[in-house]
C-alpha cells in the first residue's frame, strides 16, 4: 500500500462516518415530544371556526361581549325591565320585548327597519294596513297574504306570497309581535292580546289558503274586541333610527 492508498482510505472512512451521523435523528429534550397530527388538526379547526366567526359578527353587526346582534338597525327597547320574584311586568313592555324577537323570523322580508323591498315585499313603518283595524293584520300572519296590494301609495306583488304563521307560532308570541309592529319605526296603535287572536284563529278556521287583498276589505278597520291590559309603562316602543320619536300614549 502506498502513501495515496492510505489517504484515500481515510477519506473514505471519514465519508462513512459524516454518512452515519447525518443519517442519526436529534435528541428530543424531556417535555419537548411533538404534539400529535390529531391535536394539530384540532386547533387549527378551532382557529377557522372562530375567524369566520368574528369575520361575520364583526362585518354585519359588530361584536362586543355585551352585544352581537347582527341586525344594527332593529331598534333596541332599552327601557329597564324589573326582575325577581316580586317584580310585576308591564304587559306592554313585555309583549313588545318578546315581539322583537318574534320579529327577527319576519326581518328577512320586511327588513330591521321595517322598510320592506320596493316592488315586492310593502313597509310596515308608517302602514295604513298596521296601523288599521286589527283583525286584518291577525288574519294575515295567521293565514299568510298574496296577490297584489297598496302600501302608502305604493303597488306591491306578493308572487310568492306571505307565507302563513298560524302553524308556526302561538297565539301569545303572534300576539306579541303584532303589538311589536304596531308600536315600532315610528307606528303608534293598540295592543294585541292572545285572547284576541285566539278569536281570529277561531272564526278563520274553515279558511283555505292566503287571504288576498280583495277578501280582507271587510276587515281593513275592524278591530278584535277584547281587552287591553293597561298600567305604568304602556307606552309606545322606542322610534326606529333616523324617525322622529312617537308621542306617548
Amino acid at each position: 500500500m502506498n502513501q495515496n492508498d492510505h489517504v484515500e482510505n481515510d477519506q473514505l472512512d471519514l465519508d462513512r462516518l459524516h454518512a452515519a451521523v447525518k443519517r442519526e435523528k436529534p435528541d428530543v429534550m424531556p417535555g419537548r415530544d411533538p404534539l400529535p397530527m390529531w391535536v394539530n388538526l384540532c386547533i387549527w379547526a378551532v382557529l377557522i371556526l372562530s375567524g369566520g366567526y368574528l369575520g361575520a359578527y364583526t362585518h354585519v353587526g359588530g361584536f362586543s361581549f355585551s352585544n352581537s346582534n347582527p341586525f344594527p338597525d332593529n331598534p333596541l327597547d332599552e327601557r329597564p325591565v324589573p326582575h325577581g320574584p316580586e317584580a310585576q311586568l308591564d304587559p306592554f313592555q313585555t309583549a313588545m320585548k318578546k315581539g322583537a324577537n318574534t320579529f327577527n323570523t319576519c326581518a328577512g322580508c320586511h327588513q330591521a327597519t321595517g322598510l320592506g323591498l320596493p316592488g315586492s315585499i310593502p313597509p310596515l313603518a308608517g302602514s295604513e294596513w298596521v296601523n288599521g283595524g286589527t283583525e286584518r293584520t291577525a288574519r294575515i300572519v295567521l293565514n299568510g297574504l298574496i296577490g297584489p296590494v297598496t302600501v302608502k301609495g305604493g303597488n306591491f306583488n306578493y308572487a310568492g306570497g306571505m307565507p302563513a304563521q298560524g302553524a308556526s307560532f302561538s297565539d301569545q308570541e303572534l300576539a306579541n309581535v303584532l303589538t311589536y309592529i304596531r308600536n315600532s319605526w315610528g307606528n303608534q296603535g293598540t295592543m294585541v292580546t292572545k285572547e284576541m287572536v285566539a278569536k281570529v284563529r277561531e272564526a278563520s278556521a274553515e279558511h283555505k289558503g292566503q287571504w288576498t287583498h280583495e277578501l280582507l276589505l271587510p276587515f281593513a278597520e275592524k278591530n278584535i274586541p277584547g281587552e287591553i291590559p293597561a298600567g305604568p309603562g304602556a307606552t309606545v316602543a322606542p322610534a326606529a333610527p333616523g324617525a322622529a320619536p312617537a308621542p306617548a300614549k
